[in-house]
């Protein structure tokens, strides 16, 4: 799938940029964009996967607000008003009379209102975090102002605030070349009570937001869903303030609210995936000389970050498999599983995480085999081999199999050492496994 921007122009005569994804067959679902917008969103590893799991199932259409994005920057101003007028010259451009309609703040506000008066259109909406009042913040327009560069890079850290590290830097460097100041400034400088619209808005509502999230109201959350008739609320675990990053788990929330029943990769299907395993070393003996509170809590920040790089790399933490101690993901190339391992490996010696972690250790294990997907978890011969490598690999070590290291031997930028075959319960041959070496691994 490649991504094509087109244009439509507003009624005051604004230049607005959108763009289409999936067959023009399929029900529509309209995203009124906002940070990091739709090019730069696309030019991420989780953008794209996100941009492109949702076209599978819908037609989906990416709209950046005016002075935002591809979109005409040289505005006069942006109002709460203009945001209606941009989503209306879109869907009327392209001919949609009903559509589903995604946004999150600070553009819900004129999702809202178009929903409200144009009740008709609007079959199902989804919002994030949203606010349905606010007061105007000149004081956020006049810190974007003196500083642009500090003023993005803080709201990098308020969406990624425990990172990784290179999403914060795409967001701010997205953020800093997406819009302006000028822009900013007007945006917060709104002051708006939508509070009368909600319970006008009839049709069914998905209101989303992420427990941990910095800067994020769940109050208001919950109260545009327990005052528009037919909304449901959901609380998402993390803290990572933008839906597109972990995207699978954010797909399937929405998929089922738009009334997919079901989706290929992760239920009943099968096919070749690269499986990760991670795991603690010594967790027991580590528990004893820390102490219970002191070690859970430690676990706990090694796997947040665990899963944030394994995101970072394109891969899947599996949610659904509960191991204690390690976490279970899959990659759809064995490029991708070897990066997030080193990624994975690289945490426990960065200054951050192991003040945290108190040198806990971790060793990994990979396989790429044929694998049944079910209920956000996956079965199958291949993933107990991946587990049974693990256990073989040494304290900071990835061992991989012949298959994986056969996979990658051209593409992941590493060596392979040969560890020999080997005996493994349940696996009726042995396995040559290989440890990975080079490629800024020590």
């Amino acid at each position: 799938m490649e991504q094509q921007i087109r244009y439509c122009k507003t009624s005051d005569g604004v230049r607005i940029a959108y763009g289409t994804y999936g067959n023009e067959g399929m029900p529509p679902l309209v995203d009124l964009c906002v940070p990091p917008w739709q090019e730069a969103l696309w030019a991420t590893p989780w953008g794209r996967l996100c941009f492109e799991a949702l076209a599978r199932t819908h037609r989906l259409i990416t709209i950046d607000p005016r002075g935002t994005g591809a979109s005409q920057r040289d505005v006069e101003t942006i109002t709460l008003e203009s945001g209606v007028h941009d989503l209306l010259a879109v869907v009327d451009h392209l001919r949609i009379r009903q559509f589903a309609l995604l946004s999150q703040y600070p553009y819900q506000a004129p999702a809202l209102t178009f929903a409200a008066r144009y009740v008709e259109r609007v079959v199902r909406l989804a919002l994030w975090s949203p606010r349905v009042t606010q007061q105007g913040r000149p004081d956020i327009g006049e810190s974007a102002h003196a500083n642009w560069g500090m003023y993005t890079r803080a709201a990098a850290t308020l969406f990624f605030p425990t990172g990784p590290a290179e999403a914060q830097r795409l967001y701010s460097n997205a953020f800093r070349s997406g819009t302006t100041p000028d822009a900013v400034a007007s945006v917060f400088d709104w002051t708006y009570d939508l509070t009368p619209l909600l319970p006008e808005l009839t049709m069914p509502a998905l209101v989303l937001y992420r427990k941990h999230a910095q800067g994020i109201e769940a109050e208001q959350a919950r109260t545009a869903a327990s005052v528009m008739p037919n909304a449901q609320l959901m609380a998402i675990d993390g803290d990572i303030g933008i839906p597109y990053f972990d995207h699978q788990r954010f797909v399937r929330v929405l998929e089922e609210f738009l009334g997919v029943e079901t989706r290929p990769e992760t239920q009943g299907a099968s096919g070749t995936a690269v499986i990760l395993f991670t795991d603690i070393v010594a967790s027991t003996a580590l528990t004893e000389r820390m102490g219970d509170a002191r070690f859970r809590d430690a676990s706990r920040a090694l796997d947040a970050g665990l899963r944030a790089a394994i995101r970072e790399a394109g891969g899947a933490a599996i949610d659904g498999k509960l191991l204690g101690d390690g976490v279970l993901a899959t990659f759809p190339s064995a490029a991708q599983a070897i990066d997030g391992a080193r990624r994975c490996l690289a945490l426990t010696g960065s200054s951050n995480v192991q003040r945290q972690t108190s040198n806990i250790q971790i060793r990994i294990g990979l396989h790429a085999g044929d694998v049944i997907r079910e209920d956000n978890n996956v079965y199958g011969g291949a993933v107990n081999i991946a587990s049974r490598i693990c256990g073989l690999s040494s304290p900071g070590e990835i061992l991989v199999s012949d298959v994986v290291r056969g996979m990658a031997r051209s593409s992941a930028g590493v060596e392979f050492e040969d560890r020999g075959e080997q005996e493994m319960k349940g696996v009726g041959e042995p396995v040559r496994v290989y440890a990975v070496r080079g490629g800024g691994e020590s």
